[in-house]
């Protein structure tokens, strides 16, 4: 019989950007990770009383206004601890993260529970995940790795074909390069979630994508 899966996902297109809100569950459970809840609060809500799924943490991945839009509203609905790093969290619901004429500053939950870090690990919903932060693309991107179910959430970081843009406020093309390395170590079987678009895998983007074809995976 085949290996039953470790991690059920379910993928929302939302905002206008078409941004990625991913929903983490352990298969039979009906608690849940709310991860970039981007936009359309109504919808995602209604698809969490349609499965009757209950929200253990709100994970975000950076700040930009496409990932972070529902949340207030969210949070409101259905209170659960919100994640995030502190270098984005610090400019996210501000002025600053506006992007008009499309969105004005998203409306801030009533607190950031959780400072996220490099190296940490949490277990949310039974499910145990490690922090990796991955900026570049803005100053406090993280990414989620599952180990146990070798899955990755990784933001705008990382996209099938392509990687995440490094000339927006706060991004450095730099830090995004180091960043890329750091999610090509893992392992090649690794299934990646992106931000925006379908998903991946490490050994997928190691071999088509054609901004990682420089790198040297030895070092």
């Amino acid at each position: 019989m085949p290996t039953p899966p470790a991690l059920q996902v379910d993928t929302l297109v939302v905002s206008l950007f078409e941004s990625n809100c991913h929903l983490l569950r352990a298969p039979g459970s009906t608690d849940v990770l709310v991860i970039d809840p981007g936009d359309h609060a109504p919808e995602i809500a209604a698809h969490l009383d349609h499965a009757g799924l209950q929200v253990s943490a709100y994970l975000l991945t950076h700040g930009h206004v496409d990932h972070v839009s529902a949340l207030a509203d969210l949070v409101a609905r259905r209170p659960a601890p919100v994640a995030m790093h502190p270098r984005d969290a610090c400019w996210a619901f501000s002025p600053a993260a506006a992007m008009p004429p499309y969105y004005d500053a998203p409306r801030p939950p009533p607190a950031i529970d959780r400072e996220l870090a490099e190296g940490q690990l949490w277990t949310d919903a039974g499910l145990t995940y490690r922090v990796l932060e991955t900026p570049g693309h803005s100053p406090g991107g993280v990414a989620f790795y599952f180990e146990h179910a070798g899955t990755l959430i990784a933001g705008d970081t990382l996209f099938r074909g392509s990687v995440g843009r490094a000339d927006l406020p706060g991004a450095n093309p730099a830090d995004l390069v180091a960043s890329l390395k750091k999610l090509m170590a893992l392992p090649d079987a690794t299934l990646v979630y992106c931000g925006h678009g379908p998903a991946t895998t490490i050994g997928e983007e190691k071999r088509h994508n054609p901004y990682l074809r420089s790198f040297a995976w030895a070092e």
